[in-house]
């Protein structure tokens, strides 16, 4: 029985390491695809994305107001600039 307990345990290791590394090959995905130009705006999902982070966690950095500056598409939409998003991302550097 215990054989099965330290099976079950490293199962949930290598669930979360392959969630973690398909995490970051989104990242690496987005960021191929972004263009060097600051104007462009990203989704608020390529944005969450981008940066490594839940929608949920998305909407309560950008509610807090700590977040980088929103650009306002369509009425129900929203978007965030690559050059925002950078300068948000250096604001938050640590020295």
């Amino acid at each position: 029985m215990s054989v099965q307990v330290q099976n079950a345990g490293a199962h949930a290791r290598i669930s979360r390491k392959q969630k973690s590394s398909e995490r970051e090959a989104e990242q690496r995905r987005i960021q191929r695809q972004l263009s060097p130009e600051d104007d462009r705006v990203l989704t608020f999902n390529e944005w969450c994305a981008l940066n490594g982070i839940g929608k949920r966690t998305g909407r309560r950095i950008l509610t807090s107001g700590g977040g980088p500056v929103v650009t306002q598409l369509p009425e129900r939409r929203i978007g965030i600039t690559v050059g925002n998003n950078r300068r948000w991302q250096e604001s938050r550097a640590r020295s």
